[in-house]
């Protein structure tokens, strides 16, 4: 059904319970053995103070086979990434976004009503409970060729990967989530706690609205560039409180050294045709509206 760094995941059949189950089968490596664990310790906390629906994926079982630690969770769907890649990064309606926007943000509310941050929040991430898609026509391309839109027939959605989450109560110090996704607040050295989630979905929402990763770079001053292009400046408490590992980002105070500190013309042309959120939106609508 997928498969990482971490090891695969696979679609079996639980003669016991007489259902389908997704079984995370991790490599027998200490580091991952650790982050499996950790996932099972926070899986059974969520399922423990579960009322009513959490959002979050559900786990069933696990055990240690030959030093693999295989984790068994209820079958989902694919991820909301997937349908993007199949709909050739087509966006999601309008309304559709609202409805995954709602239960995703009921379910980071619920984690961090248990003093838990996920840190990973990306679409990959997301899940829908069902396979069940409708064909729509979608837009005809160059060669007037009409593409299959695959919408979900359900809007239900849930989390998983949970091998990264933190209390809040932890030490804060590291680097996390995955680089679009990425809060400013972790790049800069400052430390991170239930904000960074909200930044992540932030930036998932615009790419469903979208079709494409609003931030999309490997470099951190690139990175905060992309972000004041978007947003306006940074704000300077948060310039000052950089780490002494950040400080190289700014220049004359609390100025970004962009563009002079730029890798290559490219990144600054990767910069310059950001527009500014409130334009974002504007020609997303006039997109959706056209196209839809």
């Amino acid at each position: 059904m997928g498969e990482g760094t971490f090891g695969r995941v696979l679609e079996c059949w639980d003669r016991q319970t007489r259902e389908y189950v997704a079984i995370k089968i991790v490599r027998s490596i200490r580091k991952y053995h650790d982050a499996a664990m950790i996932e099972i310790d926070i899986l059974q906390h969520l399922a423990k103070n579960e009322k009513g629906t959490s959002g979050c994926v559900q786990i069933r079982n696990w055990f240690d086979f030959r030093n693999h630690i295989c984790i068994v969770f209820e079958k989902l769907g694919p991820s909301l990434f997937d349908f993007l890649k199949r709909n050739k990064y087509s966006p999601f309606p309008v309304g559709l976004v609202r409805e995954f926007g709602h239960q995703l943000l009921e379910s980071v509310a619920y984690m961090h009503d248990l003093h838990l941050i996920h840190t990973d929040l990306k679409p990959e991430n997301i899940l829908l409970v069902s396979s069940e898609c409708v064909k729509l026509p979608g837009c005809k391309s160059s060669s007037d060729e009409t593409h299959l839109w695959c919408l979900p027939k359900s809007s239900a959605i849930k989390l998983i990967d949970f091998g990264s989450t933190a209390f809040d109560n932890q030490n804060h110090s590291s680097i996390v989530s995955t680089r679009h996704y990425r809060a400013p607040e972790i790049i800069l050295g400052l430390g991170w706690s239930y904000p960074c989630d909200l930044w992540s979905v932030g930036c998932i929402l615009i790419e469903l609205c979208t079709g494409g990763a609003l931030f999309q770079t490997h470099e951190n001053l690139e990175h905060l560039a992309m972000m004041e292009r978007v947003l306006g400046p940074l704000p300077e408490h948060m310039i000052r409180r950089a780490s002494r590992g950040s400080e190289k980002y700014f220049r004359s105070g609390s100025r970004l050294n962009w563009p002079e500190g730029a890798v290559s013309r490219e990144s600054i042309r990767a910069v310059k045709k950001l527009d500014r959120l409130k334009r974002v939106r504007d020609i997303f609508l006039q997109t959706y509206w056209k196209v839809y």
